[in-house]
């Protein structure tokens, strides 16, 4: 029966997720080009913000469990598992006082309304996994903007999206670069859980009923490591003891 009302759900939800993509596009275009970066950054929040209220047609709720003050005045480097794409709008909504970026993968950056256009002008970086020639520089530089502007670069480690919640051990270069770049930055560890249930039943249909759950743990200076090695095993067992399948 719960399989069996996901199909008439999914197609409600596509058409409301679709048509807020198509909506923010052009929403998104006239606030980078006639007004800048902050009026930009305004819709896109706003863009996430009724993503997510489209996922509750589904029947999913979502907590976002931040119990500390995280500075505004110091860049973030926010290392986090990945289940599902609906992992994302809810970080970029709750944590948007901190001008979140992501690094996300190039075929990304074109073929998505709002998405893709976000992506490419607002501050992200995208990389070709095969292509370290391409991916290298880019890194590097998305590293110095994070850490000249004070804004948050959101990496997921394990490189892709785990399928049944379980974490993938994580690939470290992409942080180590974030954390040379970026040494002022804290390191903020979030674990999410349940996203990946969106997915249970395949694309179609969607899962319903979900409670996605995301745990921001405590910042961590990298200062406080004798490595970078160290850091960064501490940031994976961090997030990787809270994963609850």
């Amino acid at each position: 029966m719960r399989k069996l009302l996901a199909y008439p759900l999914t197609v409600l939800y596509f058409i409301c997720f679709g048509l807020t993509l198509y909506i923010f596009h052009p929403i998104q275009w006239v606030c980078l080009n006639v007004f800048g970066y902050k009026a930009h950054k305004i819709s896109v929040d706003w863009l996430q913000f009724f993503l997510i209220r489209c996922l509750n047609v589904l029947g999913t709720r979502f907590t976002f469990n931040n119990t500390h003050t995280i500075s505004t005045d110091r860049p973030l480097i926010i290392v986090s598992n990945h289940q599902s794409m609906y992992d994302i709008s809810p970080i970029m909504w709750y944590m948007r006082k901190h001008h979140v970026k992501f690094v996300a993968k190039k075929e990304l950056g074109k073929g998505f309304p709002s998405v893709s256009y976000n992506l490419r002008h607002g501050g992200s970086v995208l990389i070709d996994r095969k292509n370290p020639r391409q991916a290298l520089p880019a890194m590097l530089k998305f590293g110095e903007y994070i850490e000249s502007n004070k804004y948050a670069a959101v990496i997921f480690p394990e490189g892709t999206r785990s399928k049944d919640g379980s974490a993938k051990p994580f690939k470290t270069k992409g942080v180590e670069i974030l954390i040379k770049k970026a040494p002022s930055a804290l390191i903020v560890p979030i674990t999410v859980n349940n996203s990946w249930k969106m997915l249970r039943y395949g694309k179609f249909p969607m899962g319903i009923g979900n409670h996605i759950k995301f745990t921001v743990h405590k910042p961590l200076e990298i200062a406080n490591f004798t490595t970078t090695e160290a850091l960064i095993a501490q940031v994976e067992k961090t997030i990787v003891d809270a994963i609850k399948n």
